[in-house]
């Protein structure tokens, strides 16, 4: 199910939203994330850094962790918003495709403007996921 254009507009809305909630003072890269799952339901993230620099963590991770704390388990959409529409790093694609790597992700500047559209899979091909494991 791919979001329809008022979907889209309204999950990269609440990425744009969920940004100024971003703690990013070493970086000074907020990013906002909204997922929508296969439920209709949001869930928001943003970054969110630390003095000790690999304990922070990214804010679409935080999203799909909140989603999967609620039991969600299927994502059809993940907006993501920063100051240049840049895109979801290495952690944060093998996390979005351990839950499928047909889900859309719409990458947006702070405007809210849609840059670039793609998937999962179009981001980490050949991706590891469940069922390169045995059993």
């Amino acid at each position: 199910m791919k979001p329809d254009a008022e979907q889209r507009t309204q999950l990269i809305e609440a990425a744009r939203q969920a940004r100024q909630w971003a703690y990013a003072p070493y970086s000074h890269y907020p990013v906002g994330a909204a997922l929508l799952t296969s439920s209709g339901k949001i869930y928001e993230g943003v970054n969110i850094e630390n003095s000790a620099y690999p304990d922070g963590i990214c804010a679409e991770r935080v999203a799909v962790f909140k989603a999967v704390s609620e039991g969600e388990r299927e994502f059809v959409a993940i907006a993501v918003v920063t100051s240049n529409a840049g895109t979801p790093c290495g952690s944060c694609r093998q996390v979005l495709a351990e839950f499928g790597t047909g889900t859309i992700i719409y990458l947006a500047d702070e405007t809210g403007s849609l840059v670039h559209e793609t998937t999962v899979e179009k981001l980490l091909p050949l991706s590891f996921g469940p069922g390169d494991l045995p059993g």
